[in-house]
């Protein structure tokens, strides 16, 4: 198989996976409060999340689409929005899964898939630069504090401002405002600019 397809094949098989912990998420009783099973729940969809795109990067070492001609920092940079789009893209349905197995009120899996995507292209696309650009280590290292950062951001919020009757997410705008965007923005900013690092140097000695 190209690395492409491996890329693709080894997606599906972490995506059927996360899915499948829908099944025992089916027996978690429902908590009187939501904020510790939406933390723990955002917590393991940003570890899926890192797992997988540590899994993809040594396929997106060498740039994808040879036919292209837009030089080796042009392929490689469509490459890692390749890698960027399959994870998100799996950690999207992995969050539907089992958000709806944890039997969250609507509005609140709404509130995790945004979450969920908002954090996972983001440790993505800077755990393939710091990766490419240092090392391993600085990728995990980068990919952990981006994540709790963000998980902790939106425990906050929701710690702050609470829940509705039914266990759904209350949308307060100024909050968000303060509590949340911020810290978004900061984690995308940071990791587009670790992302464009990686694209345009290599590691000594690669």
């Amino acid at each position: 198989m190209t690395r492409p397809e491996r890329a693709l094949t080894g997606t599906l098989l972490w995506m059927t996976a996360g899915a499948a912990a829908a099944i025992p998420s089916l027996f978690v009783p429902e908590p009187d409060d939501p904020l510790i099973t939406v933390t723990v729940h955002l917590t393991l969809l940003v570890a899926f999340a890192v797992g997988l795109v540590f899994h993809l990067a040594p396929l997106g070492d060498d740039p994808w689409f040879d036919g292209l001609k837009m030089g080796d920092n042009g392929r490689r940079a469509l490459t890692w929005v390749s890698i960027v789009v399959m994870v998100a893209g799996a950690t999207g349905l992995v969050t539907l899964a089992t958000s709806a197995a944890l039997r969250f009120d609507p509005s609140l899996q709404f509130l995790q898939m945004l979450s969920a995507l908002d954090i996972a292209w983001a440790a993505a696309a800077l755990t393939l630069g710091l990766r490419r650009r240092f090392d391993a280590r600085a990728a995990v290292f980068g990919a952990a504090v981006l994540g709790i950062v963000c998980v902790w951001a939106i425990w906050r919020y929701l710690d702050t401002v609470g829940f509705t009757a039914d266990g759904g997410w209350i949308l307060e705008a100024s909050a968000l405002r303060q509590l949340v965007l911020p810290y978004d923005m900061g984690a995308a900013v940071v990791a587009l600019i670790a992302f464009s690092m990686g694209v345009k140097r290599t590691r000594a000695g690669s």
